[in-house]
């Protein structure tokens, strides 16, 4: 007799990305933005949305502009 299938559900792959998404602690959000940018952050703010989308803020440190950041990541 063959052994019986595993039934259970596969992850689809979006759901998975949301998972391991979620699971960014703050500290790592803020060496992959030095790693990146090249800047030094202030700290790290994060929420997840209703929609189960994690967003974060990172201010910059005092000694960075937000212009001159800009520039260099070439949003201006």
């Amino acid at each position: 007799m063959a052994a019986k299938a595993n039934k259970e559900a596969p992850v689809p792959p979006k759901a998975e990305a949301k998972a391991k998404a979620l699971k960014a602690k703050k500290h790592r959000i803020k060496q992959a933005v030095k790693k990146l940018c090249d800047i030094d952050v202030a700290k790290v703010n994060t929420l997840i949305r209703p929609d189960g989308v994690e967003k974060a803020c990172v201010p910059l440190a005092p000694d960075y502009d937000a212009l001159d950041v800009a520039n260099k990541i070439g949003i201006i």
